[in-house]
């Protein structure tokens, strides 16, 4: 440490050093005069003053060397370990009586440089995911297609059961859920009986019994909520209206088609119609998939997943109506599938505004892989009474 520091003005024009002889100037390095340091391994006779320091980076060299930032214990018993791995400028570190502090150290270096932090642009993109558990899908999907093939070209009336069924449980996870989130009381009882009953009645009595049915069902959940208090009375039976229509009185449409000669043929192009939409849709908005359809109800359809449900449906219509329906066309088979790929788009569409509405992902889990049964009926619903009007008046009700 110099001797300007504590008072003494350096001699005109001299750089930070030390004093030598006068005839010689200021001699770099060289010891300083004065009895405290007579003798070569001399100890410090005054305490330590509190030093300047100096910032390790940043900023502007020249200023740093004056620049007036106390130090303190940040350096105690640090021997070489200042921040980033140096001594500070101008500062022996503590303990070491015999060195002196040199007026301009090198700018400390870290001895460890910090890991490079991942930069945003070199991250690997993230993979694409279906969402769900594709092999459980998959084995549900062939399970449920063997009952339904076995229960449809075996016995008709077995897979009019195999609907009430679906349209009893459906109905118990829509008022379910309806209750669970929004506190609607929908009566099981009148929906699960009638529905089963409307389904059964469009079989037997024809498109007469469905509608027969359905006002005889939507008159048994206005009666029924009457013996409970009145509070709430008209978010139930409204609920519950909406859910014999919604699941039952549509369904009842497959059960009509069912009743043509070629009955069972006319639900196997229904059924396979609007799992080839799903699927087109699924495949090439997977792989293709950029432009949202509708990001505020259902944030994984786009377009192209649209125009892939519109042409697997369209391919696969006109081999349908082409080879399975009787007197049915090629060209006819091209309308029926736009039509179902736009119902069934639709029909996803509708139950996924349900379930946001209620906050929910899935209607149940009763299905690994696929959710709920409604999970599966939402594109199928709204698709069976636009593929039997159409069929009827393609080929009659035959």
């Amino acid at each position: 440490m110099n001797d300007s520091s504590w008072g003494s003005p350096p001699h005109a024009g001299s750089r930070a050093g030390y004093w030598g002889p006068a005839d010689q100037g200021p001699v770099q390095g060289a010891a300083p005069a004065g009895p405290a340091y007579d003798a070569p391994e001399a100890q410090q006779t005054r305490p330590m003053p509190i030093v300047p320091d100096v910032p390790a980076h940043g900023g502007n060299q020249d200023d740093d060397r004056g620049a007036a930032r106390v130090g303190g214990p940040l350096f105690h018993e640090n021997h070489g370990n200042a921040p980033y791995g140096g001594r500070p400028h101008g500062l022996a570190a503590h303990g070491d009586d015999t060195s002196t502090a040199q007026p301009h150290a090198a700018a400390p270096q870290n001895p460890e440089p910090m890991p490079d932090a991942p930069h945003p642009a070199t991250a690997p993109p993230p993979k694409k995911s279906a969402g769900r558990d594709l092999g459980a899908a998959i084995g549900v999907g062939v399970g449920l297609g063997v009952v339904i093939v076995a229960s449809l070209f075996v016995v008709k009336a077995v897979f009019i059961g195999v609907i009430a069924v679906a349209v009893v449980v459906g109905l118990w996870e829509l008022t379910s859920r309806l209750q669970e989130r929004k506190g609607i009381k929908a009566p099981l009882v009148p929906l699960a009986v009638g529905g089963a009953g409307m389904v059964v009645a469009g079989y037997v009595r024809g498109p007469e019994g469905a509608w027969v049915a359905m006002a005889l069902t939507a008159l048994a959940v206005l009666v029924w909520r009457m013996t409970e208090p009145p509070e709430g009375y008209l978010k139930d039976v409204t609920a519950g209206v909406f859910a014999a229509f919604y699941v039952p009185f549509l369904a009842t449409f497959v059960a009509l088609m069912l009743t043509a000669e070629d009955g069972a043929f006319r639900v196997m192009t229904f059924l396979l119609l609007t799992v080839v939409s799903d699927t087109g849709a699924y495949a090439v908005g997977w792989r293709f998939g950029r432009t949202k359809l509708a990001p505020r109800i259902s944030p994984g359809k786009t377009r192209e997943g649209l125009l892939g449900a519109v042409s697997f449906a369209m391919a696969a219509g006109a081999l349908c109506m082409q080879f399975l329906i009787d007197d049915g066309t090629w060209w006819q088979g091209l309308v029926l599938g736009f039509a179902v790929a736009a119902s069934a788009t639709l029909g996803d569409l509708g139950e996924s505004m349900i379930k946001r509405d209620l906050g929910i992902k899935d209607m149940g889990t009763l299905l690994p892989g696929h959710g709920g049964i409604m999970d599966r009926l939402d594109s199928l619903l709204p698709t069976a009474p636009v593929v039997w009007l159409l069929l009827v008046l393609f080929v009659g009700s035959g």
